[in-house]
C-alpha cells in the first residue's frame, strides 16, 4: 500500500492531484481536465488559442465574429512587436447583438470583410468563430469563400468556437490548421538555398525573435518565414519550401512542425533562446543540422564573441540573486524553457506549472527541474495565494492575472507573459532579463510592506 501523501496545499479533494513533486510517485499531476466549477481558473478559452498564435501576422486583419467583448478581451492578446506594418493591432468585430443571434450573423459578417477590404487592402483577413457565432449556426467558411472570391483577398476562416474543449491548446492547432489549409504552400519563393529554414513558435513578444534574428543570419540560414511573429502572410505560404524547422515555443507549435514534416518532408528541431547556454546549444544543433564544416566553424566564433560581449555584464546581478528561489506558473513552454535561464543566474526554481498543460508538456517540466520542485497544474486563485504564502519564493514569474495576488501576498513578481515589454532572447536578451529579475527580486519595496497578508 503506498504511503499517503500530505496535499501540497489546502484544496479541494478532486484538485489534489493536480499538484505533486517531483521525485515523489510518479511526478506528474494529473492534467488536460474541465477546470472544477466556482473555482475560477485563470484559463483561456479554444478561440483565444487560436487568436494568440495567428494575430502576429503584421499585414493581416483579425475579424473576431462574435459579441464586441470577444475582441475587446482578446486585443493585442501577443504584445507582439512589428518591423512592419501595426495592421494586426486594430481592433475588428462583427459586434453581434440580440437580433443577430435570433435571425444570423452571415449578413454582417459579409458586409465586415467587404468593408475592411475596402479601407485596410490587407495582406489576409482571418475570420474567428466564437461561442456565439458556433451556436446559432453562422457558416463562416462560405462566408469566407464567398468573400474572397468577391474581393480577392484572402479570407481565412478560424473554426475557434470557445466552447469545442477546456483547453486552449486545441485552439493553438485550430490556428495551425487554419494555416495548414489556407496559407502554407500557396506560394512559391523566388529563390531558394541550401539552408532555408522556417522559425516555428516565435511569437516577437517584446521583440525577442530581433534578439537572436541576427545570430542566424550570421550563422548563414536564410529565414523564409517566421511563424508567426513578425511575418507577412506571403511569407508563410512559402514555408513548405523549408529544408528545416526550428521550433521555439514547443507548446503551441510541435503540432504544426509534426504536420509540416509528414505533409512536406521538412524535418524539425527544438531549440531555445532564452539564456546563454540555451541559445548556445540552440546555434549549434542548428549548425550541426546542415553539417556544413564553415557554418560550424563560423558558428563557434559567434558563440565565442557573443558570450564574451555579455561576460561580465552579468556579475552583478548574479550576486545578489545567488540562492533566492522563483515560481514560475506561466504558458507551457516556458514553464520548462526558462528553468536553466535562472539557474545560471544563481537561483533555484522551487514551483513549476501551467494553465493549459497537457501530459506531454509535464513531462518537460519533469525532465528540466530538480527533485523536491512542486509541479501544478491549472491552479485558481485561492490555490495560487496558498502556495505563495506557504513556501514564499523570493519571485513569481507569471502573467497579468496572476501579478496582484503576488503583490498583495509581498512576493516579488515579474511577467514573462504577453505584456512584458522587454525582449528576453538571445545573448543580450539574457541580460536584459538579469537586470528585471534583479529589479524585481531586490526592490527594498517588499521589506516595507505590511506583513498581515503573508502570514509573518
Amino acid at each position: 500500500m503506498e504511503p499517503k501523501l500530505e496535499p501540497i496545499v489546502e484544496t479541494f479533494k478532486s484538485r489534489e492531484k493536480h499538484m505533486c513533486v517531483k521525485g515523489e510517485g510518479l511526478s506528474i499531476p494529473v492534467c488536460d481536465k474541465a477546470s472544477l466549477p466556482g473555482t475560477v481558473t485563470q484559463r483561456t478559452c479554444v478561440y483565444g488559442g487560436a487568436r494568440i498564435v495567428l494575430m502576429p501576422i503584421t499585414d493581416s486583419i483579425h475579424l473576431v465574429h462574435g459579441p464586441i467583448g470577444c475582441a475587446a478581451c482578446t486585443w493585442d492578446i501577443r504584445g507582439s512587436k512589428s518591423s512592419r506594418e501595426d495592421l494586426y493591432k486594430k481592433g475588428c468585430s462583427t459586434d453581434l447583438g440580440e437580433k443577430d443571434i435570433i435571425f444570423g450573423g452571415e449578413k454582417k459578417l459579409f458586409e465586415t470583410v467587404i468593408e475592411l477590404r475596402k479601407l485596410y487592402n490587407p495582406g489576409a483577413i482571418f475570420v474567428y468563430a466564437t461561442c456565439v457565432a458556433g451556436v446559432i449556426g453562422d457558416d463562416i467558411k462560405a462566408v469566407c469563400k464567398k468573400t474572397e472570391e468577391v474581393t480577392g483577398c484572402r479570407v481565412i476562416p478560424v473554426q475557434s468556437e470557445g466552447f469545442q474543449d477546456h483547453n486552449k491548446t486545441k485552439g493553438h492547432w485550430i490556428g495551425c490548421d487554419a494555416l495548414l489549409d489556407y496559407v502554407i504552400g500557396t506560394r512559391e519563393p523566388e529563390k531558394t538555398t541550401p539552408f532555408d529554414i522556417n522559425v516555428v513558435g516565435e511569437f516577437n513578444v517584446a521583440g525577442d525573435f530581433w534578439g537572436f534574428k541576427p545570430l542566424l543570419e550570421e550563422v548563414g540560414v536564410n529565414i523564409i518565414s517566421t511563424i508567426t511573429g513578425d511575418s507577412h502572410v506571403d511569407e508563410i505560404a512559402q514555408a513548405h519550401r523549408a529544408r528545416l524547422n526550428i521550433v521555439q515555443c514547443q507548446k503551441s507549435s510541435n503540432y504544426l512542425a509534426k504536420k509540416m514534416e509528414k505533409r512536406y518532408g521538412i524535418p524539425s528541431i527544438k531549440v531555445n533562446f532564452f539564456g546563454l547556454e540555451q541559445t548556445v546549444n540552440s546555434l549549434r544543433e542548428i549548425a550541426d543540422f546542415f553539417g556544413d564544416p564553415e557554418m560550424i566553424e563560423r558558428t563557434e566564433k559567434i558563440i565565442e564573441s557573443g558570450l564574451a560581449e555579455v561576460e561580465h555584464k552579468t556579475d552583478e546581478y548574479r550576486e545578489r540573486l545567488q540562492g533566492k528561489t522563483v515560481a514560475l506558473y506561466v504558458g507551457g513552454n516556458k514553464a520548462w524553457s526558462l528553468v536553466r535561464a535562472f539557474e545560471e543566474l544563481g537561483m533555484g526554481v522551487m514551483m513549476s506549472g501551467t494553465k493549459n498543460g497537457i501530459r506531454e508538456d509535464y513531462e518537460r517540466i519533469k525532465e528540466a527541474v530538480r527533485d523536491g520542485t512542486i509541479i501544478v497544474d491549472d491552479a485558481n486563485s485561492t490555490e495560487l495565494a496558498r502556495l505563495l504564502k506557504k513556501y514564499r519564493p523570493n519571485l513569481l514569474i507569471s502573467g497579468a492575472k496572476e501579478k496582484y495576488i503576488a503583490l498583495k501576498l509581498g512576493v516579488p513578481f515579474c511577467d514573462f507573459n504577453h505584456d512584458r515589454i522587454s525582449a528576453f532572447a538571445g545573448f543580450n536578451g539574457f541580460v536584459s532579463f538579469a537586470k528585471e529579475v534583479d529589479a524585481s527580486v531586490s526592490s527594498p519595496i517588499f521589506d516595507l510592506t505590511s506583513t498581515s497578508l503573508r502570514g509573518d
